[in-house]
């Protein structure tokens, strides 16, 4: 895991980047020799499998709301899947599925299943 932290002009930034061996062989392999050796190692653990259960229900929410503002749709999701950082996961997958079309609206995002 990556984090990084700064401000983007008056905008805080605190993000959070999941790599997997790959991607980390894959960016020290750009690094100079003096800064790939300082690279720390990729970590030795894969990343845990994603549930295709929970996704399936994940849509399975949207498709029979119909459509969903975006923080209830949120909140929906982080009870389905336990917590903050899964259901913001599973929201993010949401959105970048081809099933679903975003649309995007002065105070939140809308959600509508395409099918």
């Amino acid at each position: 895991m990556l984090r990084i932290r700064g401000q983007i002009g008056d905008w805080p930034v605190d993000l959070t980047v999941e790599m997997d061996a790959e991607d980390w062989d894959q960016l020290t392999s750009r690094l100079s020799p003096e800064l790939a050796a300082k690279a720390p190692a990729a970590p030795m653990e894969r990343s845990a499998p994603r549930n295709d259960s929970l996704w399936e229900t994940a849509q399975q929410l949207l498709q029979n709301a119909g459509q969903m503002e975006g923080p209830r749709l949120l909140a929906e999701l982080e009870a389905l899947a336990g917590g903050a950082a899964a259901g913001k996961r599973l929201l993010v997958r949401l959105r970048h599925s081809e099933q679903v079309h975003v649309e995007v609206r002065e105070d939140a995002p809308l959600y509508v299943w395409k099918g």
